[in-house]
């Protein structure tokens, strides 16, 4: 059968010890509000290595959690124990908030046996199924990255998208988006890019997890966006823009990229506004 992008908490259970079955703990926190690790030291789905998002990244960069190179996801990964013939299934503690994202970055890696828990760790727990705080010891194995660029948006081209060569759509909540709200992160304006839409990434979730295919398809065509529209998504950091990347996958769009800079790169206030221009409706 195809594998991913959603698995079930009943197919992994069911999976749990199969060799080429790779499970990653894909955590993540807003600044401020600590280290997910600390969950996955506490407890985690038995055999899960975790994946620090702001760790396997390009740390040459003052962006957060930037895609790393090929060099060094292969690393990383040969470290956790995941080849790239492997079947990775990616969960978090919140149920779908950053696992997305991790499945997005071994998507622009080339790897598609890549699959999102459906419900993430809340529904596992919620369904009595094990957990463990004992350390995984992964045994080393050997990754070869083949990258897909066409995944992958830089500012230029969301410039370009902006013109109307594709629709660009924002996961941030409707008062950040409209700069009601303002920015996390010192040093961000606040607002959205003219010409993106608003499709806020809790919209597409019912409890932990994604609704039903038919749901999110309903909310993509109010949006404007048929499986052939191409789409950039964006967010904050390039986290929960990857909700939204993996609902259009789920939905059947096969041309999507995500901005990996999203508002942390658009919004800093040392951008100049005619190159990353800013509508903020404050008054609204």
């Amino acid at each position: 059968m195809t594998f991913g992008p959603l698995v079930s908490t009943e197919w992994l259970a069911a999976h749990l010890d199969d060799a080429d079955v790779k499970i990653v703990d894909g955590s993540w926190r807003m600044p401020g509000q600590g280290a997910a690790i600390e969950t996955y030291n506490a407890q985690h789905i038995p055999g899960a290595v975790f994946f620090d998002i702001d760790a396997i990244a390009d740390q040459e960069t003052h962006l957060p959690h930037m895609l790393p190179s090929p060099s060094q996801f292969a690393q990383a990964m040969e470290d956790l124990g995941i080849s790239d013939q492997d079947r990775v299934v990616v969960y978090d503690e919140k149920g779908l908030f950053s696992a997305a994202r991790v499945w997005w970055t071994f998507r622009a890696m080339g790897h598609e046996t890549v699959a999102v828990l459906d419900g993430g760790l809340p529904r596992w727990r919620a369904e009595g199924r094990p957990v463990t705080a004992e350390k995984t010891i992964p045994t080393q194995m050997k990754y070869t990255p083949r990258p897909q660029p066409a995944l992958v948006a830089d500012a230029a081209a969301v410039r370009e998208a902006l013109k109307g060569a594709k629709t660009v759509i924002d996961a941030r909540s409707a008062e950040r988006f409209a700069g009601k709200a303002a920015d996390p992160r010192p040093g961000v304006r606040a607002g959205h890019m003219p010409g993106a839409r608003n499709t806020p990434f809790l919209s597409l979730l019912d409890g932990d997890a994604l609704k039903p295919v038919a749901d999110l398809s309903a909310i993509f065509t109010d949006a404007g966006i048929t499986p052939e529209t191409p789409v950039i998504t964006s967010c904050g950091s390039g986290v929960t823009a990857a909700v939204l990347s993996l609902a259009l996958e789920l939905t059947g769009s096969r041309s999507h990229a995500l901005y990996d800079g999203s508002w942390s790169e658009w919004g800093e206030e040392t951008n100049d506004d005619a190159i990353f221009p800013v509508v903020a409706d404050t008054d609204g």
